[in-house]
């Protein structure tokens, strides 16, 4: 069944390209397909890395507390956790191009909103609108690719897609860091604006459109509802920790929506998130590690950029490349250590390197007062960066082979959105555990006392991760391959435990 839909280019099919036809990488539209995809991911992957490098300046500007510091990461990730999963069912309903359009132009009017912000509340209201973008354009951002570009050329397409997107994730804090110090905060939004353009252009002269004629248009728009009242709720009450009245009151409408959300989704036909697929020890595990290992890493990487700044009086510049050495590890090795997973199974990588990230995070407990970089930050940053490369591409790849291949997208999307709810929690939580609220941030002595702490608890959640896959994670039972079937590869990107649905295990011989 096809889309009767032609372009000049390809013949879309119900799930993506046919196998004799679609754009050839190697064309002028096939490199503008992977430009403009490139440039859309690179988008929620910049805005992830680049604002935490801003933060301090952002709470001197409004002299806001610490939970309004919290709500400018977690009022983006936020919605992009609700919406990851239901943005890419309204791409194949509605057309892939069409919904990441309108992600893409969101994305740009909202970051637009957030340098213009005159108080920090329209800056949070504009977090909010940003995250909405980012949720609508990050699914579409592989699907296009996987829907257009031809099965030969498919997997180069990816590796293209995940390196170049890694590069630009490696770039966000040094280009954060320069801005903020340079012509201001606000610049670390408006330079969102010209990639905005840049990806419009590309979508809209390349991208063909593309949509599943079987998809029934019936979304779980209960279930993502449910799911964001229930995030948003534990989250409120754990930033709100002045507040015990309201704190209590979001506490119980959060827990009272997630009960509410299983049951809905045990009930449902067709549901957001499939309970069944939870009954599989082996999925649940990974997902468990996956909560883990994102959690802790978003602590780290919240808190560290900070302590530089307060603590230690890092420029913001110095701050923002810090974890530099961790990118380029990941950028260098992740498809490798991809390949030996795929060797020895899952379950060493996702212990190994859980446990060695858990060393690395406890080396920074020497990052005080006038710390060098060299002797006191870059050892816990290398050690850190050598373990999430180990467990990176495993992590993707034992997520994909414990479900049913039938099921990948929906797989890699279900990891997905684990890794944005551990981050959205890990930030929420936190600074709470570590007594780091009010205007802490603005004493150093108590922001480097709450740092050690979070420190000990950052370090505590990627050895339970360890813990986790030496105990549930098992290596699954070795098959011969078929002849016509060559080695497999996954690929990942820096940012987030891809593959976003509709992703393939790319191969090897086409890196």
């Amino acid at each position: 069944m096809r889309d009767s839909r032609h372009t000049p280019h390809s013949r879309i099919s119900v799930h993506g390209v046919s196998d004799e036809s679609g754009v050839a990488l190697k064309s002028a539209t096939g490199r503008g397909i992977v430009l403009a995809a490139v440039c859309g991911s690179s988008l929620a992957f910049l805005d992830g890395t680049v604002v935490n490098v801003a933060l301090p300046h952002i709470g001197d500007t409004f002299d806001s507390n610490m939970d309004s510091l919290q709500w400018v990461v977690n009022g983006y990730t936020l919605m992009l956790a609700a919406l990851v999963l239901t943005a890419g069912a309204l791409g194949d309903h509605y057309g892939r191009r069409k919904v990441f359009i309108i992600g893409v132009v969101w994305f740009g009017l909202a970051s637009a909103l957030c340098g213009m912000a005159p108080n920090v509340t329209t800056l949070l209201t504009a977090r909010v609108l940003q995250g909405i973008g980012a949720g609508l354009l990050t699914p579409g951002s592989l699907a296009i690719i996987q829907s257009t570009i031809r099965k030969q050329d498919r997997a180069r397409a990816i590796g293209a897609w995940s390196g170049l997107g890694g590069v630009f994730t490696a770039a966000g804090p040094f280009i954060g860091g320069w801005l903020v110090d340079g012509p201001g905060w606000p610049w670390v939004f408006y330079i969102n604006i010209p990639v905005v353009v840049l990806c419009l252009v590309a979508t809209l002269k390349f991208v063909p459109e593309s949509r599943d004629p079987a998809a029934n248009g019936r979304f779980d728009l209960v279930g993502s509802g449910l799911g964001m009242i229930g995030l948003g709720g534990i989250t409120f009450a754990l930033v709100q920790s002045g507040a015990r009245a309201a704190s209590l009151t979001a506490a119980v409408i959060g827990v009272a929506a997630f009960v509410a959300f299983v049951v809905v989704e045990r009930r449902r036909r067709a549901p957001m998130l499939p309970p069944a697929m939870f009954a599989n020890r082996q999925f649940s595990a990974i997902n468990a590690v996956t909560f883990g290992i994102y959690a802790g890493l978003s602590g780290v990487l919240f808190f560290l950029v900070m302590q530089l700044q307060v603590v230690s009086h890092y420029s913001a510049f110095a701050a923002g490349i810090t974890m530099l050495p961790f990118t380029i590890l990941m950028l260098l090795f992740s498809s490798r250590a991809g390949a030996v997973a795929e060797r020895l199974g899952p379950r060493l990588p996702l212990t190994l390197g859980p446990a060695l990230s858990a060393v690395g995070v406890l080396l920074l407990l020497t990052v005080g007062p006038h710390a060098p970089y060299l002797t006191h930050v870059l050892p816990g940053v290398l050690i850190i960066g050598i373990g999430m490369t180990i467990t990176v591409a495993p992590l993707t790849a034992g997520v994909l082979a414990a479900a049913d291949s039938s099921h990948a997208g929906v797989a890699s999307g279900i990891n997905n959105a684990v890794a944005r709810a551990a981050s959205l929690l890990a930030v929420a939580a936190l600074p709470l555990a570590a007594g780091i609220t009010g205007r802490a941030y603005q004493d150093p002595a108590a922001f480097d006392s709450g740092f050690r702490i979070a420190v000990f608890i950052c370090a505590a959640l990627f050895a339970a991760s360890a813990l986790t896959s030496v105990l549930l994670v098992r290596n699954p039972a070795k098959t011969a391959p078929e002849p016509t079937q060559p080695a497999c590869r996954t690929q990942c990107a820096v940012g987030a435990p891809q593959l976003d649905p509709g992703l393939e295990p790319a191969p090897a011989t086409n890196q």
